[in-house]
């Protein structure tokens, strides 16, 4: 247990102390006070209100010693009281050396707000349970790239984080310090994303140092790849089912973490035959590693209601009673049909402008523009006209915004590209259309 071992690193230190300084003027001597003091604040926080009450006990019969001490009170008893102390943190260290009843100390590293959904339910879970859990939410800062890879903005996303998660500031959390017992990050890629990196601090190879144990949980949904392990004629069509989702899964995250949790059974089924064929871990490693628990997007969906969210009064006039369309353009599609990508978007803009009984709701891939940016710069002038003109003619909505669930529960049928976003509106039972950047006939 993190706390634990700090805990007990301190009150050895001052046991140590109280020994050497004894040979000295201990009355002059208020640093072993102060270390005390905090102890029995770490332990406070450490252990369960119940649990702590025995040792709090012990901790204000040593604050009270000390006190005296310091206060030279002690002239004719000294000699026993500072025998007293001795013995009170001897006992006091045996017992929360036993102590099997400490908090985990968990951190949360996200670095995009708006995929702060694919860890809060695991939040929100550690939170609701204050006897055995202690967390820390720490927004870490990442860079757009340039096309050459070099950084070429660096943000901080932590103001724009739900105002009921309370948030530290990563620059005066010292993460090495605390050691907490888990870390759990959602961003996999360290150095190997084109488009974005996150501070080479918070890499999952150094985040491994800092914690007992690293839990990668991805940012994303993938579809489950439709296999038959049953069927031995089957296995070259499922290897190759799995190998075309394979760039998804051997990252240094997956790779660097204590453990991966997935969307399924299905996905760890998947996660675990690829990560075996592209690695050379032990027989087994992989299946303890990896686990299909769900995702917390799913729960974070399942949760939202229409009714939860409010909407800002220029979305209220445009939409005006009217069905409301949610518009997704993804990232792998722009990469895939890049010659055909904008005027793809022209033309359902055109379409849906032309729509008196429904509105457009256009939310973008939040990472869709700084992948212009990197990847195709000489595109980035004609995509910020398109948003630009849609924005300001004012017929359909344009989101931005880091809440992607208000948007999934507040339209009533998706339109666009096949992205982690079909996956989630899955789980609505609304009505579902996959754009086609080929053809246009999907549009009417």
């Amino acid at each position: 247990m993190a706390v634990q071992k700090r805990l007990l690193t301190k009150l050895n230190d001052s046991y140590t102390a109280f020994g050497l300084l004894l040979q000295e003027s201990l009355r002059d001597n208020k640093t072993l006070l102060v270390g005390i003091k905090e102890a029995q604040a770490l332990c406070q926080i450490g252990l369960p209100q119940a649990v702590y009450v025995k040792y709090g006990e012990i901790f204000d019969a040593l604050v009270m010693a000390f006190n005296q001490i310091l206060s030279s009170e002690a002239r004719k008893n000294l000699r026993e009281i500072t025998q007293l102390c001795k013995e009170l943190l001897l006992y006091i260290i045996a017992e929360l050396t036993k102590e099997k009843n400490f908090k985990k100390e968990i951190v949360f590293l996200p670095y995009k707000a708006a995929m702060w959904d694919s860890l809060e339910s695991i939040w929100k879970a550690s939170v609701d349970d204050p006897e055995h859990c202690h967390s820390y939410v720490v927004p870490i800062p990442y860079a757009d790239r340039n096309p050459d890879g070099t950084a070429k903005e660096w943000h901080n996303e932590r103001n724009l984080f739900p105002s009921y998660v309370p948030t530290l500031d990563c620059e005066t959390f010292d993460l090495e310090a605390l050691h907490p017992d888990v870390i759990f990050i959602h961003n996999p890629y360290d150095s190997c994303n084109k488009v974005t990196s996150v501070d080479s601090r918070f890499y999952s190879d150094k985040l491994k140092k800092y914690t007992d144990k690293l839990v990668y949980v991805p940012y994303f949904v993938l579809g489950d790849p439709q296999l038959d392990y049953d069927d031995p004629e089957k296995k070259e069509d499922n290897e190759e089912a799995e190998e075309n989702i394979a760039h998804f899964i051997t990252t240094p995250g997956v790779l660097n973490a204590d453990l991966t949790i997935v969307q399924s059974e299905t996905m760890r089924n998947v996660y675990v035959n690829v990560l075996n064929r592209h690695t050379n871990a032990p027989e087994g490693y992989w299946e303890e590693h990896i686990l299909g628990l769900g995702s917390p997007k799913f729960d974070k969906v399942a949760e939202s209601r229409k009714e939860d969210f409010e909407l800002p009064e220029e979305w209220k006039r445009i939409i005006r009673g009217r069905k409301t369309i949610l518009y997704n353009t993804g990232l792998t599609a722009m990469l895939k049909h890049t010659d055909k990508f904008l005027d793809k978007i022209k033309s359902v803009l055109e379409t849906f402008k032309a729509q008196e009984d429904v509105v457009l709701w256009w939310r973008p891939h939040p990472l869709l523009r700084s992948t212009f940016e990197s990847m195709h710069p000489e595109l980035l002038g004609e995509y910020d006209e398109i948003v630009s003109n849609y924005r300001q003619e004012g017929w359909g909505i344009y989101d931005d915004t880091t809440d992607v669930d208000r948007a999934v529960a507040s339209t009533d049928a998706y339109f666009g590209d096949w992205s982690s976003m079909v996956q989630l509106y899955e789980k609505t039972n609304k009505h579902i259309l996959v754009q086609s950047i080929d053809d246009d006939s999907d549009c009417v």
